[in-house]
């Protein structure tokens, strides 16, 4: 199961108390306080980890509790500080407060850590409180509370290039072409349940990003089908490659332009992320299906219609696929996106 919304309690350590003591030895019958001051509670700390694209570990249990400090002791010794918690989740996870829903931060850089609840400070002995008015204190300070409260945690995945499209599109096939992912294709609406990374390589060291996002329908944005669940992963994308399944009509589908229409339309409606602006490459997919004087005349009619580019490949074959890249890579160029820039 694919999670990328989560609440979880989390709980700071205590910090330990204080001591009060005073120093006990043979012929020092005065040694004066000795207490020492509490370890600070253990924090909760959050961790940016590459590889990880979903908050399935995270959501294993409800509530995540650092340890406390240890009280002080006598001869001025520290309590020890305690443990912290560190919960490592995937680049492009938010973070907000469930009561208020206020963000607390939006964890994007791969290693990037945080401290999400601080553990209380330790208090201090009563060696701390001697002065000249009063060499023998009987006081010693309490440790403090650590923060603690819900938080909810939502992914947004990260990735150069969205795949967008309707069920079957081939967005699946395309992804296993050009990368290493291995999302599940079958030939069926909503294979592909939870979105998938891939990294393609273009080579002298250049790759690219790319996310399968779930397939949309009619309606999608509103919460239809699959609902909205999955357009906020495509708001962390730099662009959009729109993949139209151009063998549709032959078994009963949409005609490549309603397809393209429909998608389009969700983008359009879905309330924020800007889904509609981002630069967009088409490619009318699964050309293997037809005959090449077919799949060239459903791309120029596509490309007339919408008045920009068509691009004819295929998933399975891999034709056009190689040229399809270079492209995304010129483009992503071209117009300096940057899905890691969310400012």
């Amino acid at each position: 199961m694919f999670v990328d919304s989560v609440v979880i309690m989390l709980q700071a350590g205590k910090g330990g108390d204080g001591a009060v003591s005073f120093l006990r030895e043979a012929f020092r019958p005065k040694g004066g306080p000795d207490g020492g001051d509490g370890g600070d509670g253990g924090s909760v700390i959050l961790k940016v980890t590459p590889g990880r694209n979903s908050l399935n570990d995270l959501a294993s249990k409800k509530s995540y509790k650092a340890e406390p400090g240890q009280p002080g002791g006598n001869r001025n010794m520290s309590g020890r500080k305690g443990k912290d918690v560190t919960l490592e989740v995937p680049p492009g996870t938010l973070v907000y407060r469930q009561n208020s829903g206020e963000l607390v931060c939006d964890l994007t850089e791969n290693h990037a850590t945080f401290v999400v609840a601080k553990g209380g400070k330790g208090g201090r002995g009563n060696s701390k409180f001697a002065h000249a008015l009063n060499q023998a204190p009987r006081m010693a300070e309490k440790g403090t509370a650590g923060d603690e409260g819900k938080f909810r945690f939502e992914l947004k995945l990260i990735a150069e290039v969205g795949l967008v499209g309707l069920p079957n599109a081939g967005k699946s096939t395309f992804l296993s072409r050009v990368t290493r992912a291995t999302p599940r294709v079958a030939s069926y609406p909503f294979t592909t349940l939870t979105p998938h990374l891939g990294v393609a390589q273009l080579g002298e060291g250049r790759e690219l990003v790319l996310a399968d996002i779930p397939g949309l329908i009619e309606g999608a944005s509103s919460g239809k089908g699959l609902g909205d669940a999955f357009l906020r992963h495509v708001e962390r994308t730099g662009m959009l490659l729109h993949l139209i399944d151009g063998a549709a009509p032959e078994v009963g589908g949409p005609e490549p332009l309603e397809a393209y229409r429909t998608i389009r339309a969700e983008l359009e409606s879905y309330a924020g992320g800007g889904l509609a602006t981002k630069p967009e490459l088409v490619a009318l997919n699964k050309v293997d299906a037809l005959d090449p004087e077919e799949a060239a005349r459903r791309a120029a009619e596509l490309s007339a219609a919408i008045g920009k580019p068509v691009y004819p490949i295929s998933g399975v074959s891999g034709a056009g696929c190689k040229e399809l890249l270079d492209l995304l890579d010129r483009e992503r160029h071209s117009t300096g996106v940057d899905p890691w820039d969310v400012s």
